[in-house]
């Protein structure tokens, strides 16, 4: 069976819904990491923490404060990976299992897809545990070159120790961001899983997915307290 052959088991709803999937994906990350200048996103927000941090540890004396928390953010996003991994394993053993799936998915919605459609909406699940795995991944070893440089920063308060404490804060931003995609990707990877119900409930999900994801990042109680100016 060639993939046109494949791809004619969708139906119009389905190529909707999934349409609708991917621009929502992409679009809120490119709203998130690229918000209007009178609203920042709480990632946003959190960057310019991130910088200030890293001027702020030049001075602080002892550093291993500074090293304990880039330690404990590693330790997140190897968490995470790990946990993709898995994902994607489980994945790949309900693809070879697709007719034990179909029963299932036949008592929720009382219809039945052929086996290949159910490996094919499977296949889309994987496509978002693998992209969250590499984002993970690479987060992961940003953290790292953050940690190189901030080892990197001299004792001594200088041009040079600011420098390259600049530098540490903008990976620091880098690895967040590649964190933050990930978890985009855990979302909508979930979100995904309502299309083995139909396209309605794919639909349904992203919906929902997003508007959780967008209120978090723009109308959320933690952002409004990083917007408090008290401290500056």
């Amino acid at each position: 069976m060639t993939w046109v052959e494949r791809f004619s088991f969708f139906s119009t709803p389905d190529i909707v819904a999934l349409t609708v999937l991917a621009i929502v994906w992409l679009g809120s990350s490119r709203i998130i990491e690229h918000p209007p200048k009178s609203r920042p996103s709480v990632s946003m927000l959190m960057a310019d923490y991130r910088r200030t941090w890293m001027t702020a540890f030049v001075q602080r004396d002892p550093r291993i404060f500074d090293a304990q928390i880039v330690a404990s953010l590693r330790q997140g996003t190897a968490f995470f990976a790990s946990a993709s991994m898995i994902a994607i394993g489980g994945g790949f053993a309900l693809i070879g299992n697709a007719d034990l799936l179909r029963g299932v998915t036949e008592d929720l919605t009382h219809d039945s897809d052929p086996a290949i459609l159910l490996e094919l909406k499977l296949v889309l699940l994987l496509i978002f545990a693998t992209n969250a795995f590499l984002k993970f991944v690479w987060s992961h070893r940003l953290f790292g070159y953050c940690s190189v440089l901030m080892a990197a920063v001299p004792n001594e308060v200088s041009d040079l120790a600011y420098a390259r404490a600049a530098k540490a804060g903008e990976i620091n931003v880098f690895a967040a961001r590649g964190y933050n995609r990930g978890l985009r990707s855990v979302y909508f990877g979930i979100a995904a899983s309502a299309w083995l119900l139909g396209a309605v409930p794919l639909m349904a999900a992203t919906v929902f997915t997003v508007l959780v994801i967008l209120r978090r990042e723009f109308a959320s109680n933690s952002r409004q307290v990083l917007l408090e100016t008290t401290d500056r």
